[in-house]
């Protein structure tokens, strides 16, 4: 598996004066497919990807690097009207992104028509002074594709600048997902490199094997329970024999939801520690014992030092 802890501190970037680098914002409203675009953009698992809307609650970076070239995808929640604190956390992650990239990608699912959070995603891009590349997805799915793109379009009337377009499945088409990449490494600015050559995210590892919990989480449960839940790793060991042991916790926001995730003689909790474990080992190519205990941090998404404690800051 592609090594997921680099970091500007973590080796020496690339410092030629020849090589082009940059950050590109990957925006859209929730469950549009953002995630899945940046794990095939980069050929490997760094973003979490449910069926359910705000899989991604934080702002994921993606490393792509050649040669001389560097992409730094900045993968963003959902854009959404906000119901809680975790959701303006989320919103403010998008806006703090958008401020500091050299290009945005715009994604919006062709299956059907712009709603109000398509229109508060291009109200955001419109007249951002950036490349925009706008990227109809899910074309395997949508019956009438041409007609759909043609309306995300029409809101972004009145922007000065080119709009690239493209109509893709980042589930089932990785050639056009790679003709895509390549159209936004040229429009790379001249610079250095912002993370060593190998790697690619920015989080640990600790932080990436809580997120692949969290989306098996969300898989398995139902109704609003997922929305409420929260995952951390707190120990990582690696054995001399190849065993990797992680433990990680599930959190919650009431003892009520604490049964729903166990689940009736633990069943619940077994099949997303099964579920969550075979990912694990699949991406990290290693035998994985994975324990994981349900917790109770009450009203967590409203509390500010809850969020903190949890990583949302």
């Amino acid at each position: 598996m592609t090594d997921l802890s680099s970091s500007p501190e973590s080796g020496e970037a690339t410092t030629s004066s020849e090589t082009h680098s940059g950050f590109i914002a990957i925006v859209g409203k929730p469950n549009v497919g953002k995630s899945t675009l940046l794990n095939t953009f980069l050929g490997t698992k760094v973003a979490p990807t449910s069926p359910r809307p705000q899989t991604t609650r934080r702002g994921v970076r993606g490393i792509f690097t050649t040669e001389t070239q560097q992409i730094v995808f900045v993968d963003t929640p959902g854009l959404h009207k906000p119901k809680d604190a975790l959701g303006k956390y989320m919103n403010q992650e998008v806006q703090g992104a958008l401020a500091d990239v050299d290009a945005i990608i715009w994604v919006v699912d062709l299956r059907r028509p712009p709603g109000d959070e398509d229109e508060l995603v291009a109200r955001q891009v419109r007249d951002l002074p950036k490349p925009l590349f706008l990227v109809g997805n899910k074309t395997d799915a949508a019956k009438y594709p041409d007609e759909a793109m043609k309306l995300y379009r029409a809101l972004l009337e009145g922007r000065e600048g080119e709009v690239s377009e493209t109509m893709l499945s980042a589930q089932n088409n990785p050639a056009a997902v790679a003709t895509l990449r390549e159209q936004l490494l040229d429009v790379l600015p001249e610079n250095p490199f912002f993370f060593p050559n190998s790697g690619a995210s920015d989080q640990t590892r600790e932080q990436w094997a809580a997120e692949i919990i969290r989306e098996e989480a969300m898989k398995k449960l139902r109704e609003e329970l997922p929305y409420s839940v929260a995952t951390r790793v707190n120990d990582w060991t690696e054995r001399e024999d190849g065993l990797v042991r992680i433990e990680g916790e599930i959190i919650v926001e009431k003892s009520a939801h604490k049964g729903m995730v166990i689940g009736a003689g633990g069943k619940q909790l077994r099949e997303i520690g099964q579920a969550a474990r075979k990912q694990l080992e699949i991406l990290l190519n290693r035998k994985v014992f994975l324990g994981l205990e349900v917790i109770v941090i009450p009203g967590w998404r409203e509390d500010e030092e809850a969020l903190r404690e949890l990583g949302y800051e």
